[in-house]
């Protein structure tokens, strides 16, 4: 076990200044000028967007790696309910073995649906459905769940042929990184000069890291939470994560940054041997040695750790409060079409 920086992290930190990645540059203006002809297909009509018959919130980035998408939507459905409104959630399910659509339950595994999907089901207690194709996935949430009045479409802004609402682009502390598209920088499109329509920021990040303007997010650990207590639906407490402190303590993350969790612990005062995963790892066997004491994980990697599997290691699950700043509440709201009777 060590801190050796993963191949991911080496290419995110490769996008952030314009050197070497130069020699692409080729392939990422061949990259722009097909995703703005598809663009263009579709405000011209030979491609068209469809609707569901309900309003659609999508919440994405423009730039590859995870910049905080999940979070997000978890803070956007606890919006809507706050606003009387039936949320439902679409997401392809990155990972997944199944193909088709899914109607996510709290006990679909996460080889099946994807574990960010199932760690949305189990977190905001709302319908989810996966599909790779984010209109079918619309459609079959309709029709599996006619109470959803709104749908909030995790990942999807790059999905045109969903007909959106409003739109969610998510920024964390590397902004638009070397402001290159793929594969010589991070975009997945071109950062626009100015804010589209119908549309809002948000900076998973202490400051504004792009010249869009936007809302910050409060982002926080909530605490800790074992392992089996975690599956039964028990929240995280503070007093469980400090009780950790002075403990030798393996951290086992695989997600897109690794190494923000691993400073979070370290602000809490824990002291850790850090465990960086690939994004999305399947623990189809267990990543720490034999004989660990304590291992703590994120709730993207407790959605595929059975309890039982782990003994005798005890395994703390570890949550994320986030929040956005005051404002963007409303600004969400007031784009959003009214809900119907």
């Amino acid at each position: 076990m060590g801190s050796t920086p993963s191949w991911s992290d080496r290419l995110q930190r490769a996008w952030l200044v314009r050197g070497a990645a130069a020699l692409l540059l080729p392939l990422a203006w061949l990259f722009g000028a097909l995703t703005a002809l598809r663009r263009r297909f579709y405000r011209a009509g030979w491609l068209r967007s469809i609707t569901v018959g309900v309003p659609i919130v999508v919440v994405g980035n423009l730039i590859a790696g995870g910049a905080g998408k999940t979070p997000t939507v978890l803070a956007v459905v606890r919006l809507l309910q706050r606003h009387g409104r039936r949320p439902g959630i679409v997401s392809r399910g990155h990972g997944r073995d199944a193909a088709g659509v899914i109607d996510v339950s709290p006990a679909t595994p996460a080889h099946v649906c994807g574990d960010e999907p199932l760690l949305l089901r189990l977190r905001a207690g709302v319908p989810v459905c996966v599909a790779r194709d984010r209109v079918a996935a619309a459609q079959a949430l309709r029709r599996l769940h006619p109470e959803v009045d709104v749908i909030v479409a995790d990942d999807g802004l790059q999905h045109l042929k969903l007909r959106r609402d409003v739109q969610v682009i998510v920024f964390d502390e590397r902004g638009a990184g070397n402001g290159w598209l793929l594969p010589a920088g991070p975009l997945r499109e071109p950062l626009p000069a100015e804010l589209p329509a119908r549309c809002l920021v948000l900076y998973n990040a202490a400051r504004a890291s792009t010249p869009l303007p936007g809302w910050t997010a409060r982002r926080r650990l909530a605490g800790a939470v074992a392992l089996e207590a975690w599956w039964r639906g028990e929240p995280c407490t503070d007093a469980a994560l400090a009780a950790l402190a002075g403990r030798p303590l393996v951290a086992a993350a695989g997600t897109a940054r690794p190494q923000r969790f691993f400073d979070q612990l370290r602000e809490h005062g824990l002291q850790i041997v850090e465990l960086p995963l690939p994004d999305h790892h399947d623990y189809a066997t267990l990543p720490w040695t034999a004989g660990t004491a304590d291992v703590i994980v994120t709730e993207k990697d407790a959605v595929k750790l059975d309890p039982a599997r782990t003994a005798p290691t005890r395994v703390w699950v570890a949550a994320l409060d986030f929040a956005p700043d005051a404002g963007f509440d409303a600004a969400l709201i007031a784009l959003l079409p009214p809900a119907t009777e």
